[in-house]
């Protein structure tokens, strides 16, 4: 690939321009409404501006109306540039929306002012999802500076709403939208880790359960008089712990390589220590591996709790809060992942895995609509944390790795 030192070298001198326009997106906090935020479309409006100015041959926005927020609608942007041949595109999706500060003292300065510090940028969204966004926006732009065409069209999508659920993002793009094409090559830079050797490309289905046992509150002198529902709850969390060995198969793609299923949330019953609670309120997050059928996994819960009902007393719903059966899991020796193993190598040296993960990416969503798409970044994970933090040297190198996947025949 002759030209690739070219666009490497314009990648270089594009470092200054990539840490201003991250600061800038930093500045401009895309917050769902569920978190109270006004969404995305002032982030989008920047984006916008940047895309128009920057030689793109097509840019499409895609409105998803939304009346929670004052702009009434969530932006979903697909830019393209055309390369030697439209016999495929290669698509970098990223999104536009983060996630709230969360305890502003736990951070070193405002989390929306992003600065520069030890060879990295910090602020919220500038490792999620802003780090591969610039570096795929910079990537393309390196082309167009130099006159060079890549292999094939190239196309960006930039969406809302994925850290609350994609309704006004990527699947409503896919709903409403015919950009893709069972060819295409999808690379979703929303997993990573910090060697840049995870390619992801399987998940679990997730299965999020939300327990009320209902028992008979008394006094605490008098337990006799009531049923309670904390004991109760406590013997099924116990009970629970039978799944990991009823589903037991592993999956050595899978980091863990086993399903999971943890107690994690749970309500205050009374307020006061000495009342013997009458109403319990736990849950539980599980993630299954694809050989197991989720309704079979709450058909065993559910036995679980008649069990317990029958022995205490009580009685115990169970509510699906998330239900997310796994997406067919793309193959490991698909072009998109054989295609992002070749530059991986070529720019940071190392030999990217195909692996699955309990966590689930925007990747599900064009999996299950029949594309195969893998997820990658050198990251360093620190997406959600206070003091969230981008390595410079992974903007400008991730940035490589896409320019070479452009270049590639």
């Amino acid at each position: 690939m002759p030209d690739l030192s070219r666009i490497n070298q314009r990648i270089d001198s594009f470092r200054n321009a990539m840490i201003d326009i991250q600061i800038r997106l930093c500045a401009i906090p895309a917050i769902s409404p569920e978190s109270g935020g006004e969404g995305e479309a002032e982030k989008a409006e920047l984006l916008l501006e940047y895309l128009n100015s920057s030689g793109f041959d097509s840019i499409d926005l895609i409105k998803a109306p939304d009346l929670d927020v004052s702009s009434g609608y969530r932006p979903n942007i697909i830019a393209k540039i055309k390369g030697e041949s439209s016999e495929k595109t290669i698509w970098i999706m990223t999104h536009m929306d983060v996630v709230p500060a969360g305890e502003v003292s736990l951070w070193k300065g405002n989390p929306f002012r992003a600065w520069v510090e030890g060879g990295r940028i910090y602020g919220r969204g500038v490792e999620d999802n802003q780090q591969d966004m610039v570096a795929s926006l910079y990537a393309v732009k390196a082309f167009v500076t130099e006159g060079i065409r890549p292999r094939y069209d190239v196309g960006l999508v930039l969406v809302a709403d994925e850290e609350t659920g994609n309704e006004k993002g990527i699947d409503y793009v896919l709903l409403n939208s015919d950009h893709f094409r069972q060819q295409d090559l999808i690379i979703v830079p929303d997993a990573g880790n910090a060697e840049g050797t995870m390619i992801e490309v399987a998940e679990k289905s997730i299965l999020w359960l939300k327990f009320e046992t209902l028992g008979t509150q008394a006094h605490g002198s008098t337990p006799e008089k009531g049923i309670n529902s904390f004991k109760a709850a406590s013997f099924l969390v116990t009970e629970l712990d039978r799944l990991y060995r009823i589903f037991s198969e592993i999956n050595a793609i899978f980091e863990p390589s086993i399903s999971t299923f943890e107690p994690t949330k749970k309500e205050n019953n009374v307020p006061n220590i000495n009342t013997i609670p009458g109403d319990d309120i736990f849950y539980l997050d599980c993630r299954v591996l694809p050989q197991h059928d989720v309704r079979e996994v709450l058909g065993a819960i559910r036995e679980m709790a008649d069990t317990v009902e029958k022995r205490f007393g009580v009685r115990i719903t169970i509510e699906e809060v998330q239900n997310s059966p796994a997406a067919p899991p793309t193959p490991a020796g698909s072009p998109v992942v054989k295609a992002l193993q070749q530059a991986i190598r070529d720019t940071y040296g190392v030999e990217g895995k195909p692996v699955g993960i309990g966590g689930g990416t925007v990747a599900a969503y064009f999996r299950r609509a029949g594309f195969e798409a893998a997820c990658w970044s050198k990251t360093e994970e620190t997406a959600h944390q206070p003091n969230e933090s981008c390595v410079i040297d992974n903007l400008v190198g991730d940035a490589k790795v896409f320019a070479h996947i452009l270049l590639q025949p």
